[in-house]
């Protein structure tokens, strides 16, 4: 016997993501809940403790795709009229990170279309979790285009396939949970806003809070069974709940003064498109439901606006989620109280749109239910990027060398004097031009370099044998292996027919495409820190390309280091990751200053570069060095300093961005480049758009 679930309701806390979950559960046409938030807060177990919640459902008996029996979803294993029917409790699958595209839309059954010559379509993933929840945990690691098919079917409620000669549409209608930690990585924005609602989690700072969370799972762990027993009460009222709140909420009436107030707030807070407007109606009208009440108030739609609106607010990687509940309130309260037409039956003592919280707002609930105050979830506490005010109290002097007030001493610089130290801030990032690993990888798919993928264009067959995990099967070559074998199959017969032969397909015939795509790469960048930098503001200039180059290695899915050398050593100040927003951060607190250790610079990369070769040998790294070329702390620094990057050797393609500026240039970093056999490139060509500007010059002259 399956050991039992924690329980929803002897969850600790979280009440902002299981009012989330509930009203996603109540409503799934809300498009379902991400869920962010650190490690250890419990969100995979809040999530699989929803399905026991749930009520159970009624099916059509033998239908694959679990059809509700009393509603037309145009099935491929209808019609159901007349069919018999059976119950079964919600279903909740759970996707992993590698799941291939065909176990998740479905695809042509080998099986029976090599044994038998039928083209008979498999069920995936989608179609096992419709009518129930999809869970995907750690869904900011899973494929671009997996997240499209996931969030395409919650939206559409259907999962259409037209691939390997299956062409056929079911329902799919699904509550899509994602769970993610920031800390290993952003989806894009254009992803975000495919979820319905997002709830950050984070573990309380309260003492008396927190020790009932670790009683409550030792208790559990010592007894699974007796605990949940002990909760069986609440979650069997729960479960009654959810019940009630979805059999009310067609019958939730949406006044044109809700809708005026839902349009309000979602322009107010300037989200793109249409989907939070939506999306806030839809999660009010589930809120009100579960409230117990047939009309929307002020609170409905200010619950349905703290859920469907902090992450549609983004506009880079690099901006905190979260909502001004200050701007919220006013948005709002700005409306005079106009009188309701007494017709329309919400001037008595059950009606109105109240705002004191009067009786109205005040929903049944059992004791220990999670979700149940009215009053809604907070806002996410997201702390945002750190940021540094344009010259953080900086002066600068005749050389144009920053120093900051806030730390007078001066860096030491090989003992032969000192330098000034202070920290520039970054400009709007912009988009810059493709930098690309030559040759062809072979790492995990992405937007970057050329590489041999899962996806992509078919250029060939793998050999027998040697194909890599989740390469497609190439159909029209495993046929013509099958031919070439000479290999005849028996007569077959159908319906008393005698069919022809038929080609007889062992698995040694199976044949895999080889397919090219693009790759993510590993994204290094050495960023000279020191004194010679902080020139006539250059560091503003740097740091305003870093963050670029940044932002565009987060739209290319690659994984981000930073290594930054000044004064007398180097420092890896973010070893390599998936969160671009980290990297944000430790570039906007970097400062600048003293001598220009290059040498050291460069033997910390080629460090860090052969511990990431051990760990993924198949990722190839890009090394960005951004210096003006000088090395001036230690002797021979430009002898060591190709001795380092020997080191690494053709494990790497370096790119080396030229800050050298100025009428006199002494083209130290053209040099440098030439010492490392690495494409040099003026930091003035780091936008795409200057590469169009320096064409039209040249073909002007």
């Amino acid at each position: 016997m399956a050991e039992p679930r924690f329980p929803f309701t002897a969850i600790v806390g979280a009440d902002d993501l299981a009012t989330a979950l509930l009203l996603s559960a109540i409503s799934p046409e809300i498009g379902g809940v991400l869920v962010r938030g650190e490690k250890g807060t419990a969100k995979s177990t809040m999530v699989r403790a929803l399905a026991e919640v749930l009520p159970q459902q009624r099916v059509v008996a033998g239908c694959r795709f679990g059809c509700d029996p009393d509603r037309e979803e145009g099935c491929p294993d209808g019609p159901h009229d007349g069919a018999a029917t059976t119950t079964r409790p919600a279903r909740l699958v759970e996707l992993p990170v590698g799941a291939t595209e065909d176990r998740v839309v479905g695809s042509l059954d080998l099986r029976r279309a090599l044994g038998a010559g039928e083209a008979v379509y498999q069920p995936g993933l989608l179609a096992e979790a419709h009518r129930g929840i999809l869970y995907v945990d750690e869904v900011n690691l899973l494929h671009d285009h997996l997240v499209d098919v996931l969030l395409d079917a919650a939206a559409m409620g259907r999962n259409t396939v037209e691939r390997d000669g299956v062409s056929i549409a079911h329902p799919a209608r699904i509550t899509l949970v994602g769970t993610m930690n920031p800390e290993e990585g952003e989806l894009r924005p254009q992803l975000l806003d495919r979820f319905g609602l997002t709830v950050h989690v984070a573990a309380s700072r309260d003492p008396r809070e927190r020790t009932e969370v670790v009683r409550r799972r030792l208790a559990y762990d010592a007894d699974p069974a007796g605990f949940a027993a002990r909760y069986a009460e609440t979650e069997s009222a729960l479960t009654e709940r959810i019940a009630q709140a979805r059999a009310a909420l067609p019958h939730v009436r949406l006044d044109d003064r809700s809708l005026a107030r839902i349009a309000r707030v979602c322009a107010g807070f300037d989200v793109d498109g249409m989907r939070a407007d939506i999306v806030t109606a839809r999660t009010a009208c589930a809120h009100a439901a579960w409230s117990g009440r047939d009309h929307l108030t002020r609170e409905d739609v200010r619950v349905a606006a703290l859920l469907a609106l902090p992450h549609r607010r983004r506009r880079s990687p690099f901006d905190a989620p979260g909502i001004d509940e200050d701007l919220l309130d006013a948005l709002l309260d700005d409306e005079p109280d106009e009188p309701q037409d007494p017709d329309d039956g919400s001037d008595g003592p059950e009606g109105g749109d109240r705002r004191d919280g009067g009786p109205e707002d005040e929903a049944p609930a059992t004791e220990t239910t999670p979700g149940d105050d009215a009053g809604g979830p907070h806002a996410p506490d997201h702390p945002a990027p750190a940021e540094q005010p344009a010259r953080d109290g900086a002066t600068e002097g005749p050389e144009g060398d920053a120093r900051a007030e806030d730390d007078p001493r001066p860096t030491p610089a090989d003992g032969r004097g000192a330098a000034p130290v202070g920290i520039a801030a970054a400009r709007e990032p912009y988009r810059t031009r493709r930098l690309e690993v030559r040759g062809v990888g072979a790492g995990a798919s992405g937007r970057r370099s050329p590489a041999m993928t899962p996806r992509g264009r078919v250029v060939g067959v793998h050999a027998p044998g040697r194909e890599p995990a989740g390469a497609p099967v190439h159909l029209l070559a495993t046929l013509r292996a099958s031919a070439a074998r000479g290999a005849v199959a028996t007569p077959a017969t159908s319906g008393g027919r005698h069919d022809a032969h038929r080609p007889h397909v062992d698995p040694d015939d199976l044949r895999h495409a080889t397919t090219r795509g693009r790759e993510a790469n590993l994204v290094l960048l050495a960023v000279d820190a020191s004194g010679s930098m902080a020139a006539r503001r250059r560091m503003e200039e740097v740091k305003t390309a870093v963050l670029s180059l940044l932002l565009d290695a987060y739209q290319r899915r690659d994984r981000v280091g930073l290594v930054t050398f000044r004064g007398a050593g180097a420092q890896l100040v973010l070893p390599p990751t998936s969160s671009v927003d980290a990297a944000a951060a430790r570039l906007a607190q970097l400062r600048h200053g003293g001598r220009t250790p290059l040498a050291e610079g460069l033997t910390e990369v080629a460090r860090v570069l052969e511990l990431e070769r051990i760990r993924d040998r198949h990722q190839r790294p890009l090394v960005v060095l951004v210096t003006d070329g000088r090395a001036t702390s230690g002797p021979d620094a430009l002898r060591r300093a190709q001795e380092a990057a020997d080191a690494w050797g053709d494990r790497a393609h370096t790119v080396v961005i030229d800050c050298e500026s100025g009428g006199f240039r002494l083209g130290l970093a053209a040099d440098l480049a030439r010492r490392l056999h690495a494409e040099h490139l003026p930091l003035g060509q780091v936008a795409a758009e200057e590469i169009v500007h320096v064409v039209t010059d040249r073909r002007a002259a």
